[in-house]
């Protein structure tokens, strides 16, 4: 939601009639640059359930671990939550029957905080605005959290959604100061000033982070800058940025082992994602050497659940204790949207502070055997009673 919704509460509408973008969420520019992020984050939570729920719930302590709160900041949660509810959002566009439609909406129509958990609506109209896939577009949340300026973020916004034309076409200079909240300013009003203090970083900091690279163009009247455009493309650096979930897991050799052998995208990469590309690595192997097996991939999902080892076609170990907790920890991980898991790994790698431990995470996840009793802990008192259904 803010300004076009980080990345898509804004948004624009391209209809097949039409040879231009005709519809955007605009968002005042002011928005913090934590308060964009909770804007999207709240966004991407809600999301699938935009026009079916009146009302939508977020654990807050995963919300503050999102946009980089202290999980315990809730005084700063709340002056962020207010915010979007003071901030309107304002859209003209087309719509289904090519009818001109023009509305206004606070971000959000409510938020509150209870027994740890926020609690947030939309209003009717906005919701119907922004489940449109077509303004919704993508928030990356990976990309997001690369920006360390509330301008660059709102540039990349309000140029993202233009992506498919090349190009923003030309805004007025009062409308860019808008997009960039510094409209009301003075200082502001000298194109010199903009373009030293607002321009030049921000469109430095969209190239150099983002999945897009732009460039300004100006027009003049008379001696004076009247308009300004931004030309948009992909940035060529893409590949080196892990700009979405998938796209780190996709480019390993484990990850394309699994998808030779058969495993589907979405399967192979909750696979590599729970059990970390080693283990998956060694169950693989143990597969190859089974040789001909009326169906490997049925068979790899086996080894993979059971721990086959080259022992035999049996679990490493009897079900210990420890096993069935792990079990009940992975079902947990998967049973939480892509937001909640990111959060919740963010969340308990914060808490390790030795190297090795923190290395040994990133390399197993959930399954790291040098965390196991943290990772318990941290799921215990995440999911109070989980073990006890487990046991």
């Amino acid at each position: 939601m803010n300004a076009d919704d980080n990345t898509r509460l804004t948004g624009a509408l391209r209809r097949p009639s039409v040879k231009k973008n005709v519809a955007a969420i605009h968002v005042s520019g002011k928005l913090t640059l934590l308060q964009r992020k909770l804007s999207n984050v709240l966004l991407l939570n809600a999301y699938d359930t935009l026009i079916s729920r009146s009302t939508h719930r977020i654990d807050a302590r995963t919300l503050c671990m999102m946009i980089g709160y202290n999980s315990n900041d809730t005084e700063s949660l709340k002056a962020s939550l207010r915010g979007l509810a003071e901030t309107v959002a304002e859209w003209d566009m087309l719509d289904e029957k090519g009818r001109q439609e023009w509305g206004v909406s606070a971000l959000l129509s409510f938020a509150k905080l209870k027994d740890g958990v926020c609690e947030y609506a939309y209003s009717p109209a906005l919701a119907e605005k922004l489940h449109d896939p077509k303004v919704f577009a993508l928030i990356n949340l990976n990309i997001q959290r690369q920006f360390t300026g509330g301008h660059a973020l709102a540039l990349y916004e309000n140029c993202f959604r233009f992506i498919g034309t090349g190009s923003t076409g030309w805004w007025p200079l009062e409308t860019f100061r808008r997009l960039m909240g510094v409209d009301g300013s003075e200082y502001y009003e000298s194109y010199k000033h903009l373009n030293a203090k607002i321009i030049k970083p921000a469109v430095a900091e969209v190239n150099k982070v983002s999945d897009i690279m732009i460039t300004p163009e100006i027009r003049k009247e008379g001696r004076a800058v009247s308009h300004i455009r931004l030309l948009i493309k992909r940035n060529p650096q893409l590949s080196i940025l892990d700009i979405d979930d998938g796209a780190g897991l996709r480019k390993g050799e484990v990850y394309a082992a699994l998808r030779a052998l058969g495993v589907s995208d979405r399967l192979a990469r909750q696979w590599l994602t729970q059990h970390g590309e080693d283990y998956v690595s060694e169950k693989l192997a143990y597969v190859s050497e089974r040789g001909e097996v009326k169906s490997p991939v049925s068979y790899l999902r086996r080894a993979i659940d059971e721990d086959f080892t080259k022992v035999g076609a049996q679990p490493a170990v009897p079900e210990t204790d420890r096993a069935k907790r792990l079990k009940a920890v992975q079902e947990a991980v998967a049973s939480r949207s892509p937001t909640r898991r990111d959060a919740d790994r963010a969340l308990f790698r914060s808490r390790l502070s030795d190297p090795v431990l923190i290395a040994d995470f990133d390399r197993h996840g959930w399954m790291s055997a040098l965390n196991s009793k943290t990772i318990v802990a941290f799921w215990a008192d995440l999911e109070p009673g989980l073990f006890e259904v487990s046991e």
